[in-house]
C-alpha cells in the first residue's frame, strides 16, 4: 500500500535522530549533490557546517512533504469494493504504522462482514401501515391478550407422559387448539390446517407462485411443568397470563408461546390487511419440545417429508437466539449450529445381603468412585477457528467497541496463528471457565442418581444419569470412547466387569458389574451448520433483522448500530428432527435479552410486552421480505 510504504519509510524517521532517507520526489542530480562525500579539505569548517545544516533542513522538509502527500493519498483513496476485505496483514500493518489510527475501526468491516438491511420494497406501504397499526392501543391489547390467553392454558409436558391418545395429560393441547381457532378466525378461514399425531398443528398458506419454495416457521405448544412448591414465589400466578402494563406473566410467556402466538398474530395481522403471498408459508407447531419432540416434531417431520419432500423449504426459522446491547451496539445472534446431546446411564450391580455383614464396597460406593473419577476428569474444551463460536468472536472483535484491545488482537491473530488461537482459548477459559466450557466444550452433569431399597439391605444396584451437551467439533462416538478411557482404571482397581455401550470387558472373580448405556435412546450428534456468508437465506434473515431493529418502534433501540453474528445453541430445539427439510435452519426469535423478567424454566417467567410486539413485527417483515426476494429458491 502507498500509505503503508510512506509511513514505514519516512514517517517514522525523526530529524532529531538523523536525516530521513532520500525522498522519492528529489531528482537524481540533487541526490548526487546531497550524497557527495565531504572531504576534510573540500571547504572551510564553517562551510562544512553550513552544508550539513542545509542538507539537514532539506531532508527534513522533504520528509514532511512526503508525509503530507501520503496522508492526502490515504484520505482520498477509494473504498474497497463491497464484499472484498483487505488482508489481515495489510490491516494490521496500516494500523500499527499510522499513529492514532484505531485498530477497532480498521478491522470493523473485515472480520465480520454484514449483510445490507432489507426492508420491504414492493410491500413498503403495507409494512408502514402495519407499523402504524402496531402502535395503536387497541392493537396492542389484542396482541397482548392473544398471548395472555394462551399462557392460561397449562400445556405441560412431563418426561413420563404416555403416547398421544393414551395419556389424558395431552388433552390440554386440544383446549389450546380451540383457543387459537377462536382468536385467529382469518387464519382458519384462509389457511389449511392439518392435525398431525392428534395434537401437532401444521398450517399451509398457499402462495400464488407454486414454483417458489415455501418458508417454514416453527414453534412449540408445550411448556415445562410448574413446581407446586414454588407457586407462592411467583409475583403473579404462573398461569395467569396477566398483563400489568409492562409484563405479560406466566409459564410459556418466553418459552415458547410468544413464538407460537407471535407468528400466528403476525399472519392474522397480514390477513386483516388483505395480504396474499406469492410464496407459500407453512407454520408447524410441536407438542413436546420440552422432552425432545419425541411425538410432536418427529410426526411433523414425517408429514412434511411425505407432503413436501426433502429440502423442500427455502428457509426454516424456529425459536432460539435474540438480540442484546453490547456497549451501545445491538448484537443479534441467530443460532446456525446446535450442540449434540447424550445421556449416559451408569449402572453398577453387585451381590446383595444383610447390612450386618457388608462387603468392603457396595454398588453405591462403586458408583460414587465412578462419578468422582468422571468429575475429576472433565472433558476438554477447545476453540477451533472453523467453529461457529469463533465466528461469533470475530464479530465481537469487529463491532464491539467495549472489547479489550488484547482480546481483539488475539482474535484477529488467531485467524492464522495457532499460538494466538491457543492463547485466546486460555484467556477465555481463565476469564470464565464455566461459561466458555459450555460454549466450546462437551459438558457433563450428573443429574440423576438412585439405588438401594432398604436401610438394612445391601443395594444390589445403583445408577446415575449423566447429561452431556456435545461440542460442535465432537461426536457421540468420541464421547463414548472417552468413557472407556476414563473409567477403565476404576473398574480394574475394583475388579469389576464393564459393558460399555455394548462392548464387554470381563474379569475373573468379579466383585460386580458396570454397565454404560444410552439412558433414553436419544443420542444426538451436533447439528449440521447452516450456511452463512453469501448464502441467500442467511442474507435475507440478517437483512430482515437489521431493518427490523433499525426501524424499531422502541425508543431505547432507536439510533443504535446493529450487527448480526452467527451463534450456536447450547440446548436442543425441535429443529433436531428437521435436518432433512432444508439446510437453511436458523434458531432465532427476535426477543431482546432484557425482555425476559427471569428467564425460562423457572419462577416468574414473564415477557416485556413491547419486546413481544417487536417479535410480531419481525415475523411480519420476514414474511413480506421472503415474498419479494430473489435470495430464496
Amino acid at each position: 500500500m502507498v500509505f503503508s510504504r510512506f509511513f514505514g519509510r519516512v514517517g517514522h524517521q525523526s530529524p532529531v535522530s538523523g536525516a530521513a532517507p532520500p525522498s522519492p520526489f528529489v531528482s537524481d542530480s540533487e541526490k548526487q549533490q546531497l550524497d557527495k562525500p565531504e572531504g576534510p579539505t573540500s571547504v572551510p569548517v564553517i562551510g562544512r557546517v553550513r552544508s550539513r545544516w542545509y542538507k539537514f533542513k532539506l531532508a527534513y522538509h522533504l520528509s514532511q512533504i512526503a508525509i503530507g502527500l501520503a496522508c492526502l493519498v490515504f484520505l482520498l483513496r477509494p473504498s474497497p469494493p463491497k464484499g472484498i476485505s483487505l488482508s489481515m496483514f495489510s490491516v494490521f500493518t496500516a494500523s500499527e504504522s499510522a499513529p492514532g489510527l484505531s485498530t477497532f475501526e480498521t478491522v470493523k468491516n473485515n472480520l465480520c462482514p454484514q449483510a445490507d438491511p432489507i426492508a420491504p420494497s414492493k410491500h413498503a406501504k403495507l409494512a408502514g401501515s402495519l407499523d402504524t397499526w402496531f402502535q395503536e392501543d387497541a392493537y396492542k391489547l389484542w396482541a397482548y391478550e392473544n398471548l395472555g390467553g394462551a399462557v392460561r392454558i397449562p400445556t405441560e409436558t412431563y418426561d413420563d407422559i404416555g403416547k398421544p391418545g393414551e395419556d389424558p395429560r395431552w388433552n390440554t393441547r386440544l383446549v389450546l387448539h380451540d383457543y387459537i381457532e377462536q382468536r385467529f378466525p382469518l387464519i382458519h378461514a384462509e389457511l389449511t390446517r392439518t392435525k398431525v399425531n392428534t395434537f401437532a398443528l401444521v398450517y399451509h398458506w398457499q402462495g400464488a407462485n407454486p414454483a417458489l419454495k415455501p418458508v417454514l416457521l416453527t414453534a412449540h405448544q408445550d411448556v415445562v411443568p410448574v413446581d407446586a412448591n414454588t407457586i407462592g414465589d411467583w409475583i403473579q400466578p404462573p398461569y395467569s397470563g396477566y398483563f400489568d402494563g409492562k409484563w405479560i406473566w406466566g409459564r410459556g410467556s418466553c418459552d415458547d408461546k410468544s413464538g407460537l402466538i407471535g407468528s400466528l398474530t403476525a399472519v392474522e395481522s397480514l390477513l386483516k390487511q388483505g395480504f396474499k403471498p406469492e410464496r407459500s408459508i407453512v407454520l408447524a407447531y410441536g407438542i413436546d419440545e420440552e422432552r425432545g419432540g419425541v411425538d410432536g416434531a418427529t410426526a411433523i417431520r414425517d408429514y412434511l417429508l411425505a407432503n413436501y419432500g426433502e429440502n423442500a423449504f427455502s428457509i426454516l426459522v424456529d425459536e432460539g437466539g435474540g438480540y442484546s446491547d453490547h456497549n451501545g451496539v445491538l448484537f443479534a445472534s441467530p443460532s446456525v449450529a446446535e450442540k449434540g446431546k447424550f445421556n449416559t446411564r451408569i449402572e453398577v450391580m453387585t451381590l446383595g445381603g444383610h447390612s450386618s455383614r457388608p462387603l468392603p464396597h457396595t454398588s453405591i460406593g462403586y458408583l460414587s468412585s465412578l462419578i468422582k473419577t468422571l468429575e475429576d476428569h472433565p472433558l476438554p474444551a477447545h476453540l477451533y477457528r472453523n467453529g461457529t463460536y469463533f465466528r461469533t468472536l470475530e464479530c465481537s472483535a469487529a463491532h464491539d467497541p467495549g472489547l479489550s484491545s488484547h482480546l481483539r488482537d488475539l482474535i484477529a491473530d488467531a485467524l492464522t496463528d495457532d499460538a494466538a488461537l491457543a492463547e485466546l482459548e486460555s484467556a477465555l477459559l481463565a476469564q470464565d471457565a464455566r461459561g466458555y466450557r459450555a460454549i466450546f466444550g462437551t459438558t457433563q452433569a450428573v443429574d440423576l442418581v438412585g439405588g438401594g431399597v432398604k436401610v438394612n439391605a445391601l443395594p444390589e444396584s445403583a445408577w446415575a444419569v449423566v447429561d452431556h451437551r456435545i461440542a460442535d467439533w465432537s461426536t457421540v462416538q468420541a464421547l463414548q470412547a472417552r468413557y472407556v478411557d476414563v473409567l477403565s482404571s476404576v473398574v480394574a482397581v475394583y475388579n469389576l466387569t464393564l459393558d460399555a455401550f455394548g462392548k464387554t470387558l470381563d474379569v475373573a472373580d468379579a466383585a460386580g458389574h458396570v454397565r454404560l448405556s444410552d439412558a433414553y435412546g436419544t443420542a444426538l450428534n451436533p447439528a449440521p451448520v447452516s450456511p452463512t456468508g453469501e448464502s441467500g437465506p442467511w442474507k435475507l434473515l440478517s437483512g430482515t433483522i437489521l431493518s427490523t431493529l433499525d426501524s424499531s418502534l422502541r425508543t431505547e433501540l432507536k439510533g443504535k448500530d446493529a450487527v448480526v453474528a452467527p451463534g450456536i445453541s447450547l440446548g436442543n430445539t425441535d429443529t433436531r428432527h428437521y435436518w432433512n427439510l432444508t439446510k437453511h435452519i436458523f434458531r432465532y426469535g427476535h426477543r431482546g435479552a432484557s425482555d425476559g423478567f427471569n428467564g425460562a424454566h423457572t419462577i416468574n417467567e414473564a415477557i416485556k410486552a413491547e419486546g413481544y410486539l417487536e417479535m410480531i413485527r419481525f415475523f411480519t417483515r420476514l414474511i413480506l421480505n421472503a415474498d419479494e426476494t430473489e435470495l430464496l429458491e
